[in-house]
C-alpha cells in the first residue's frame, strides 16, 4: 500500500478530519501510526459502536496502524452508567464489552488478535504521568470550556452538573496523550475534547507527539452516527432542522427498538427493521437508507436486491447513489429494501451471534443484563 492509498482508506466513510493536511504530514514522514479509540462501558453494543466503528478500525488497521480500544471504567464511573460503580464497569468491560467489539470486528472480517485492549484502572494505576497531564492539560483549558465540553458525557450545555464531570474531558484528553495515540477516533459527539487535545498539544509538557525537533497535534478522525430506526416526532420536517434531528434520534442503546444490538436474534432484527421508519421515495431522512449506507456500502461494491417477478425481478446496485436515485423514483419499495437489509445484518452478525447465544458468550450477556 503506497502513501496516498494509505491516507484514503484512513480518510473514507466519515465525516472529518482535524485536519488532512496533518494526516498526510505523518503518513509522508513515515511516522508509526497509533490509534485510539474509547468507550465507556454504558449497556449493550449496538450496530453504531460494533459495526461503523469498527469498520474504521479495520481500515486503520489495515493501513498499518496500531490499534487502542480503550475502555474507560473511571469514566462510565463519573457518568453514572450501569449501576454507577466503577466495580461493575470494570467487570463488564473486561467481559462483555471487549469481547462484542472483537466480535463486530471479525464480523467485518478483521483480526481481533491484533487490537490491544486498555483498561481505564490499569491506565491510571500508579502512573504518575497521567496525572501530572491531567493538570497540564486543566491549566491549559478554562472552566468555561470544561462547561461547554460536557455535551461529550450526553448532557446539556450549562446543565447543572457535579465537579467530577467537569474532570472528564480533562482526562479524556489526558488518555490521548498518556497512550500516546496520534490518530485519536470517535463519533461527532466526541469532537469537543478532540479539539481540547489538539489546543494543547503544543502547550503542555513531555508530549509524546515529537518528530525531530517539531511538536505535532494528533489528528482526529469522527465517524458518522447511524440513525435509530424511529419515526420523527415532528414529520415532515424543515431541512433545516435535518442535522439536529438525526443527532437526536441517533441509535441509542436506551431505546431498544430504535437500535440493533450485535447479538440479536435472527427474529429481532426482522422485526425491528421491518417496523423502522422508511417513506416511500423519501431520501432526505430514512434510517433504512443511512443503515444501508453506512453498514453496507462500506464493506460491498455492489449489492443484489432480489424481488418477485411480478414486482420487477432483481436489482443490481454498483453503489450507494444508484440505490438512493432508485428509491427517490419509488422504482424500490421500502419492504423489498427493508428485506434485503434485515437479511444483510442476519448474515454479517452471525459471529456475535453465535459467540454470545453460548458458553462464556452467553454468561457475559447474562452478567450484564443482571446489572
Amino acid at each position: 500500500m503506497n502513501k496516498e492509498e494509505k491516507y484514503n482508506l484512513i480518510a473514507r466513510d466519515i465525516e472529518e478530519i482535524m485536519t488532512g493536511d496533518d494526516l498526510k504530514w505523518i503518513i509522508e514522514n513515515d511516522i508509526p501510526l497509533k490509534h485510539y479509540i474509547g468507550f465507556e462501558i454504558s449497556g449493550k453494543v449496538h450496530l453504531g459502536t460494533g459495526l461503523v466503528c469498527m469498520r474504521k478500525v479495520k481500515d486503520l488497521m489495515d493501513a498499518g496502524a496500531e490499534c487502542v480500544i480503550y475502555l474507560a471504567d473511571w469514566h462510565t464511573w463519573i457518568n453514572e452508567k450501569l449501576d454507577g460503580t466503577i466495580e461493575t464497569a470494570g467487570k463488564i468491560a473486561q467481559g462483555y464489552f471487549k469481547n462484542a467489539l472483537m466480535k463486530s470486528l471479525e464480523c467485518l472480517g478483521g483480526d481481533s488478535s491484533k487490537l490491544k485492549f486498555i483498561l481505564g484502572t490499569d491506565l491510571y494505576h500508579n502512573n504518575d504521568k497521567f496525572w501530572e497531564t491531567v493538570i497540564d492539560v486543566s491549566k491549559h483549558t478554562t472552566l468555561a470550556r470544561m462547561k461547554r465540553s460536557i455535551t461529550i458525557l450526553g448532557k446539556e450545555e450549562g446543565e447543572g452538573v457535579d465537579f467530577a464531570k467537569l474532570v472528564y474531558p480533562a482526562m479524556q484528553v489526558a488518555d490521548i496523550f498518556t497512550i500516546g495515540a496520534n490518530i485519536v477516533h470517535a463519533g461527532m459527539d466526541q469532537r469537543k475534547a478532540h479539539v481540547i487535545a489538539r489546543d494543547v498539544a503544543l502547550q503542555i509538557k513531555n508530549s509524546p507527539f515529537q518528530y525531530g525537533k517539531k511538536t505535532y497535534k494528533p489528528i482526529a478522525i469522527h465517524g458518522p452516527l447511524l440513525m435509530g430506526l424511529g419515526k420523527p416526532s415532528k414529520w415532515p420536517i424543515d431541512e433545516s432542522e435535518r442535522d439536529e434531528l438525526i443527532s437526536a434520534l441517533k441509535m441509542s442503546k436506551s431505546q431498544p427498538d430504535s437500535a440493533v444490538f450485535i447479538h440479536d436474534s435472527e427474529e429481532e432484527i426482522t422485526r425491528k427493521v421491518k417496523k423502522a421508519f422508511c417513506s416511500e421515495g423519501e431520501i432526505g431522512y430514512n434510517p433504512v437508507l443511512n443503515w444501508a449506507k453506512l453498514l453496507i456500502f462500506t464493506k460491498e461494491e455492489s449489492i443484489t436486491i432480489h424481488r418477485q417477478n411480478k414486482h420487477g425481478g432483481d436489482l443490481t446496485f454498483n453503489s450507494y447513489d444508484e440505490l438512493e436515485k432508485v428509491f427517490e423514483k419509488k422504482e424500490l419499495h421500502p419492504a423489498d429494501l427493508k428485506n434485503f437489509v434485515a437479511e444483510y445484518l442476519i448474515k454479517i452478525l452471525k459471529p456475535a451471534r453465535d459467540f454470545f447465544n453460548n458458553g462464556n458468550g452467553r454468561k457475559m450477556l447474562d452478567q450484564l443484563n443482571a446489572v
